[in-house]
């Protein structure tokens, strides 16, 4: 899954397990209804299955809902443990859960200092 986002990108991750049968009306009515969030507003938002291996990723482009779908082969996707609301990932994250990494282990700096040209 190749998803190419600019940093200032919002990620949200579902928490809750998702019906994977899900398509664009139940994926972004779970975004309304569940994370209290607007599927509209160009953000990220995932979602993993029960099992664990299988993730989707709906976002508006501007133009129309896009979904994507990945199956990991071995291993199961990284998931906090509650199962209420959303976490805010950043796009380094992403990358990494996409990847079946621990995205957990990844160092996120809030604020970036710009180097002088002393």
């Amino acid at each position: 899954m190749s998803l190419t986002l600019p940093p200032s990108a919002k990620i949200y991750l579902s928490l809750a397990p998702c019906d994977m049968r899900k398509g664009f009306d139940g994926l972004s009515a779970q975004v309304r209804n569940i994370l209290r969030l607007d599927p509209f507003s160009g953000a990220v938002f995932l979602f993993r299955g029960k099992r664990g291996n299988r993730l989707k990723a709906l976002v508006w482009d501007g133009s129309g809902l896009c979904m994507y779908a990945k199956r990991l082969e071995r291993g199961k996707f990284v998931w906090p443990r509650s199962s209420e609301g959303a976490v805010r990932l950043s796009t380094a994250q992403m990358a990494m859960l996409l990847e079946g990494l621990n995205w957990k282990q990844a160092i996120v700096h809030d604020e970036v200092e710009t180097p002088s040209l002393a």
